[in-house]
C-alpha cells in the first residue's frame, strides 16, 4: 500500500532553490547520484566487517549507468547497503539530511574509519530533480528481515513510499527526463560526465558494459612504490598534458589535517600564464570525486605555474559543494602545501641543477612575485632565486654571488634595466668593473618589486648601481679632477634644472663622459615600467646627472666655462645628458638632439 507523505516544511522552501539555483551546472546531478552509490557501496563493505548476517550483493561490488530512451530514462543501479523504509522517508524526505554523514559520525564514535565516505550533505540527491520531473528510487536494505520499498516524488510538495519487488540488495534511482535535459540519454555525454568528475571512484562505473572509470588515483598510492613513469603518465592522461613535467612532488598528510596531492612542475611556460583573466589552480577532488577543475584557493598567486591535483575532504564546501569557505582548515592546508612545494623546487635546485635552470627560465619571473607577496615565505623563496651578473652569461644564486665578493666590497650591487646587453654597457657598472666587483643584472619588471622587498642577504645589504652617489677613493689626482669640475657642474645644473635634479663630478665613470643617476624613491627603471602599464601618474624618477672629470670632453668644457664661453659650451653640455639618456635606451628631446648633432658635426666638418 502505497503512503503519500509530505516533505518537512524546509525541503519545499529550499528545494526549488536546489533545483533552480544552487548548482552552476546541471551535469552534477550525474556527480552527486555516482557519489551517493559509491558510499554505499563503501557503507556494505564496512558493515559487512562487523556482520555476517547481510543479504548477500549480486556480482562484485559495482555501479551501473542505464538508458532507456524509449521511456526518456537514465538510472543509477549499485549493490550497496541499500534503504529501509525508514530510510527512505528519513533520508530522501529531509534536505540536508546525509545517511553517508551519521554513519560517518556513528563510527567515529566507535573510533572506526569513515575516510572512504564521500558524501557530506543531503542535498546531492536533490540535484536529480534539475533534469528530472519525476524520480523512482527502487531500494533493498542489506539489514536483515528488511523489506524492498519504492520512494517516489515529482520535487514538488510531496513523495510516497510504498512497497517494492526488488530482491537484491541495493537501490536504483531512476530519473523520468524532462524534455530539455534529454542530452542525458547521450551515452558519450554520459562517458565525458563520469570521466570527468568520478574517474577515480574505487569502483566500477559501467554503462552498456563498458568501465568508464579506470584511472588509478595516483595521490592515494604509496609514493616509495611508484616510478617516474607513473608520475608522467599520470601528468599527461589525467591532466591531459602533452609533455613530461619538469618535476613533481607528492605528499600525504594525515594528522592533524587529512589531504593528498600530487602536483607538477610543467616543462614550458603556457602562454596566458599572466593573463589576468586566465583561471588556474589545482583540481580539487574529495574522496576521489572532482569537486573543482581549477581551485585556487590552494596555492598563491607566484605558484600559479603549477598544475596537479589534491584531495582534500575535510576543508568545508558549500552546500552544493562547488565553492571552498574560508576557515583555518583551508589556510592551514595551503601553508602547508606552499611550503611543501618550495622545499621541492629547493630540492631540484641543490640537486638537478640543468632542470632547475629550464625550470627558472620558463617560471623564474612568476616566482619571483613571491618575494613582494609572501613574507612569511620570504626565507624560503629567497634561495630559490636566480640571476645573471656582470660575472658571466651563468645563473647563480645570492649565496654564490655573495660568496664571490672581492676584499673591500661590503654590498651585493644589483643594476636594473630593459635587457642585458644594454645593462651590461651600462656606464653606471665602470667604477664597478674597474674594481672588480660583480653587479647583479634585473631585467624583468618584477625585479623592481624584488628589490624593494629583498633588501638584504646574509647579513648584506643589496644596493642599486644606479642610486645614490658611490663613496670617494683616496685617488689624489681624481679628486682634484673633480674639484676643478664642480663650478663647470654647478653651472650644468642651472642649465638643466628643469631635466634633472642635480648636476655633480662623479665617481662611477672612468671611461663614459656622463650617466644619470636615480635617487629619491622611485628607479628610472620602474618610471618606465608604470608609464608602460598607463600607471604613469604613479610618481616621478628623481635623476642626477653625473660627468666625468677625466673624460676629454668634459675637460674641454670645463676649460670652456672657466674662460667664461658659455656660448660654445651650452650645445655641448646639453648633449652631455644626451649621451646619458642615449645609453640608457631612450632620450626625451629627440628634436633637440637632432638640431645639436647637426651643429657639432657641421663645426667639425667647418662648415
Amino acid at each position: 500500500m502505497a503512503d503519500t507523505l509530505p516533505f518537512q516544511a524546509e525541503v519545499r522552501q529550499l528545494l526549488d532553490l536546489v533545483v533552480h539555483s544552487l548548482y552552476s551546472d546541471r551535469e552534477i546531478f550525474l556527480r552527486e547520484l555516482v557519489s551517493n552509490a559509491s558510499d554505499a557501496l563503501d557503507r556494505a563493505r564496512i558493515a559487512g566487517l562487523t556482520s555476517s548476517d547481510l543479504k548477500p550483493a549480486e556480482g562484485e561490488p559495482g555501479i551501473q549507468l542505464e538508458v532507456n530512451r524509449d521511456l526518456g530514462t537514465l538510472t543509477v543501479r549499485d549493490n550497496g547497503i541499500g534503504l529501509t523504509r525508514a530510510q527512505a522517508i528519513e533520508h530522501l524526505g529531509t534536505i540536508a539530511h546525509s545517511g553517508t554523514k551519521a554513519f560517518a559520525e556513528a563510527l567515529k564514535q566507535k573510533g572506526a574509519s569513515s575516510e572512504s565516505l564521500i558524501g557530506k550533505f543531503g542535498v546531492g540527491f536533490y540535484a536529480s530533480f534539475m533534469v528530472a520531473h519525476k524520480v523512482v528510487v527502487h531500494s533493498l536494505s542489506a539489514e536483515p528481515g528488511a523489506e524492498p520499498v519504492i520512494w517516489t516524488s515529482d520535487g514538488t510538495g510531496e513523495f510516497t513510499v510504498e512497497p517494492g519487488s526488488r530482491e537484491a540488495r541495493g537501490t536504483a534511482v531512476t530519473l523520468h527526463l524532462r524534455s530539455d535535459a534529454t542530452d542525458f540519454l547521450d551515452t558519450f555525454t554520459l562517458k565525458n560526465i563520469v570521466r570527468k568528475h568520478s574517474a577515480f571512484v574505487p569502483y566500477a562505473i559501467l554503462l552498456e558494459g563498458a568501465r568508464l572509470n579506470d584511472q588509478q588515483a595516483l595521490w592515494v598510492q604509496d609514493p616509495a612504490e611508484l616510478k617516474p613513469e607513473d608520475y608522467q603518465a599520470f601528468y599527461k592522461q589525467a591532466l591531459g598534458e602533452w609533455q613530461d613535467p619538469s618535476g613533481w612532488v607528492h605528499f600525504r598528510a594525515e594528522a592533524p589535517l587529512e589531504y593528498q596531492a600530487v602536483l607538477y612542475f610543467p616543462a614550458e611556460r603556457p602562454f596566458d600564464l599572466d593573463y589576468a583573466d586566465a583561471k588556474r589552480g589545482l583540481r580539487l577532488y574529495q574522496r576521489r570525486v572532482l569537486i573543482s577543475e581549477k581551485s585556487d584557493e590552494f596555492l598563491p598567486r607566484y605558484l600559479r605555474f603549477v598544475k596537479g591535483v589534491i584531495d582534500a575532504p575535510e576543508v568545508s564546501l558549500n552546500v552544493s559543494r562547488e565553492i571552498l569557505q574560508q576557515t583555518p582548515v583551508l589556510r592551514s592546508i595551503k601553508n602547508q602545501v606552499v611550503k611543501r612545494v618550495l622545499r621541492r623546487l629547493k630540492e631540484i635546485g641543490r640537486d638537478e641543477p640543468e632542470a632547475y635552470t629550464r625550470f627558472w627560465e620558463n617560471f623564474g619571473a612568476t616566482l619571483k612575485e613571491g618575494v613582494a607577496e609572501d613574507r612569511d615565505n620570504l626565507d624560503a623563496i629567497t634561495p630559490l632565486l636566480r640571476f645573471r651578473t656582470t660575472g658571466g652569461d651563468q645563473w647563480r644564486d645570492l649565496a654564490e654571488i655573495k660568496a664571490a665578493m672581492k676584499e673591500g666590497q661590503s654590498e651585493l650591487w644589483y643594476l636594473t634595466g630593459l635587457d642585458l646587453g644594454r645593462l651590461r654597457a651600462s656606464p653606471q657598472l665602470e667604477a664597478f668593473r674597474k674594481k672588480g666587483w660583480e653587479v647583479i643584472l634585473l631585467t624583468d619588471p618584477v625585479d623592481e618589486w624584488v628589490v624593494m622587498h629583498l633588501t638584504e642577504f646574509d647579513g648584506v645589504t643589496l644596493k642599486s648601481a644606479a642610486r645614490g652617489e658611490l663613496d670617494h677613493d683616496d685617488d689624489p689626482i681624481a679628486e682634484e679632477a673633480r674639484k676643478q669640475a664642480t663650478p663647470f657642474a654647478e653651472w650644468v645644473s642651472e642649465l638643466l634644472a628643469d631635466k634633472v635634479s642635480k648636476v655633480r663630478p662623479s665617481q662611477r665613470l672612468t671611461d663614459s663622459p656622463s650617466v644619470l643617476v636615480d635617487e629619491g624613491h622611485m628607479s628610472s627603471n620602474m618610471e618606465r615600467i608604470l608609464k608602460a602599464t598607463r600607471q604613469g601618474g604613479a610618481g616621478t624618477a628623481t635623476r642626477v646627472l653625473e660627468i666625468n672629470p677625466e673624460h676629454a670632453l668634459v675637460k674641454r668644457l670645463v676649460a670652456l666655462h672657466g674662460e667664461g664661453n658659455t656660448a660654445d659650451a651650452e650645445p655641448l653640455a646639453r648633449l652631455l645628458l644626451d649621451y646619458a639618456q642615449l645609453a640608457e635606451g631612450h632620450v626625451e628631446d629627440v628634436t633637440g638632439l637632432t638640431a645639436r648633432l647637426s651643429a657639432l658635426m657641421l663645426k667639425a666638418a667647418g662648415a
